[in-house]
C-alpha cells in the first residue's frame, strides 16, 4: 500500500463493497475491506483494484477475514451487520446488529485508537452510542452516516416533485434515521430560494412522507436486501469531509451534550466534518413544532438505547 491514508470498511456486502470502490475512485487512500466472510472481501477487492486501469486510479484495496487488518486505520468504517428485510423496523435490528458491532469495537479499539469512527449499521443512532460507549473514543471521533442519506433522498424527491435540477436543491434533514427523521422544509431551499417559492404546502407534505418512507419503499422494491448506491456515496462523502479536512457541513449522526437542548444521545443534526471528525455541531433556529419533533425522536431512542445497554 502506498497512500498515506488507511481507510478500512468493515462489512464487504453491498454497502461496504460499493463505498469501497468509490473509495478508490476517489483516491482518498488506500483501502481495506474486511469480512468474515474471507473470499467475499478478497474477491471485491481484487475486482476494485481490476477497474483501476480503466477508471485511472492508484489506491490498493486489500480484503481479509480478519478485523486485525484494520490496524493504524486513519478511518475505519463499520457497515457490517443484518439487512433489513420487508416489514421489518431498523429497531428490529438492534439486538442482532448491537451483538455483532460489540465484538468488533472491542477490536477496533485495539487495533486503530487513532480512527475517525462512521458508523452505518442498523439502527444507526444507536450503534453510533453504542460505538461511542465500546470504544471510549472522543465523541467528536465517532459518529453514524444516516442524515447525509436521507437528506440526499429529499432532494431527490424535491427534485423529481419540482422539476428543478437535484444539483439544486439544499435539503436539510434532522432526527433519526429512520421513520422519526425530521425533514425540514423551512431549511431547504431550490436555487437558493425558500422551498415554498417553488411548492405548494401540500406538495411539500407529500415530499416530506415520501422521504421518511423511502428506505423501505426500496426494501420493498428488492424483496431482500437494502439500497446500497445512495448510502455508498454518503459513506464516501463523509469519508472526503475527513480525508480532505474539507469542514464542510454534513448531517451525521452524532452525541449531543447540551446542543439543541439535548443530551446522552446520538442523533442526526449538522455538524462541520473535518480530518478530527465533527469539529462542531451547528445549532439551527428551530421552531417549537420543529425542537418538539427532535426532542421526541432523541427520546424514542434513549429509552431503546437504556433497554440496549440493560441486556
Amino acid at each position: 500500500m502506498g497512500f498515506a491514508m488507511k481507510i478500512s470498511v468493515i462489512g464487504a456486502g453491498n454497502v461496504g463493497g460499493t463505498a469501497a470502490m468509490r473509495i478508490a475512485q476517489e483516491r482518498l487512500g488506500d483501502v481495506v475491506l474486511v469480512d468474515i466472510a474471507e473470499g467475499l472481501a478478497k474477491g471485491k477487492a481484487a475486482d476494485i483494484n481490476d477497474a483501476g486501469n480503466v477508471l485511472g486510479y492508484d489506491c490498493r484495496v486489500e480484503g481479509s477475514g480478519d478485523i486485525s487488518a484494520v490496524n493504524g486505520s486513519d478511518i475505519v468504517v463499520f457497515t457490517a451487520g443484518l439487512a433489513r428485510k420487508p416489514g421489518m423496523t431498523r429497531e428490529d435490528l438492534l439486538n442482532k446488529n448491537a451483538a455483532i458491532l460489540k465484538e468488533a469495537c472491542l477490536k477496533i479499539k485495539d487495533a486503530a485508537p487513532g480512527a475517525v469512527l462512521i458508523i452505518v449499521t442498523n439502527p444507526l443512532d444507536l450503534m453510533t452510542a453504542l460505538a461511542l460507549r465500546l470504544t471510549g473514543f472522543s465523541r467528536g471521533r465517532v459518529f453514524g452516516m444516516g442524515m447525509t442519506l436521507d437528506a440526499s433522498r429529499f432532494a431527490n424527491i424535491l427534485s423529481e416533485m419540482a422539476g428543478a435540477p437535484v444539483s439544486s436543491i439544499g435539503a436539510c434533514v434532522i432526527g433519526s434515521h429512520g421513520e422519526g427523521m425530521i425533514p425540514l422544509p423551512r431549511f431547504t431551499t431550490v436555487n437558493g430560494k425558500p422551498l415554498s417559492a417553488s411548492m405548494d404546502a401540500d406538495a411539500v407534505e407529500e415530499a416530506v412522507r415520501r422521504t421518511v418512507g423511502r428506505g423501505q419503499e426500496i426494501v420493498s422494491y428488492f424483496g431482500n436486501g437494502s439500497a446500497y448506491i445512495a448510502p455508498s456515496a454518503a459513506i464516501c462523502d463523509l469519508v472526503k469531509a475527513v480525508a480532505m479536512d474539507s469542514r464542510r457541513i454534513r448531517g451525521v449522526s452524532f452525541m449531543l451534550e447540551g446542543e439543541y437542548g439535548l443530551r446522552g444521545m446520538c442523533i442526526g443534526v449538522p455538524c462541520r466534518i473535518g480530518r478530527s471528525g465533527v469539529q462542531e455541531v451547528i445549532e439551527l433556529e428551530l421552531d417549537a413544532a420543529e425542537s418538539g419533533k427532535l426532542r421526541a425522536s432523541a427520546e424514542g431512542l434513549k429509552k431503546l438505547f437504556s433497554a440496549l445497554c440493560a441486556v
